[in-house]
């Protein structure tokens, strides 16, 4: 259990310099994906109280390990895959399935209704390709609402959609008429 909340705490360092917060820490991230070498990561978040002894294996059981499959390393770099709000990634448009899922609260849907669905204070809206994925995003506020998306109308309409890894598509922005509502027994 210990290694557990050890590793929660680590990703949340690792998602605080890679997603939100990169020169706070002194870390310099590519510009155009988001990366940086996996080493000066550690090296970084070695130089921080009470985690000199993290280890370059640590870093990849999170990256394992994680829920939402945040991060990514491939040669030799370290990027998140999502959820970016300090600078816009640049991504390059796909086609995605003809459905995806988005997981919010029932405090954000008329909101939702009203605007569509817009990035709040991120780069991009986040969808996902299961319910499970949208729920296990969608459930940290309130009572969890999935939303279906047409993704056939929406390409129809000039709106590009972007993979990012693992189930996770990302859009700068959908209209709510291209929303359904999901009634899932995945909903309490």
């Amino acid at each position: 259990m210990k290694k557990q909340t050890e590793d929660v705490k680590l990703s949340k360092i690792m998602s605080k310099m890679l997603r939100h917060k990169p020169e706070q820490s002194g870390l310099e991230l590519d510009a155009s994906d988001g990366s940086c070498h996996v080493d000066d990561l550690l090296r970084v978040i070695q130089s921080l109280p009470g985690w000199e002894k993290v280890k370059l294996t640590d870093i990849e059981r999170v990256v394992r390990n994680s829920d939402k499959q945040r991060f990514e390393i491939k040669n030799g770099r370290i990027r998140a895959r999502y959820g970016h709000s300090y600078q816009k990634i640049e991504y390059i448009a796909d086609n995605p399935p003809d459905t995806l899922y988005h997981g919010t609260n029932e405090q954000a849907l008329p909101f939702i209704m009203a605007e569509g669905l817009d990035p709040v204070g991120r780069q991009y809206v986040h969808l996902s390709e299961s319910t499970e994925f949208a729920a296990l995003a969608g459930s940290r506020r309130g009572k969890l609402v999935i939303l279906k998306i047409d993704t056939m109308k929406a390409r129809a309409e000039g709106i590009p959609f972007y993979y990012a890894g693992n189930e996770v598509w990302l859009a700068e922005w959908i209209p709510w008429e291209l929303c359904t509502i999901v009634e899932s027994e995945l909903e309490s």
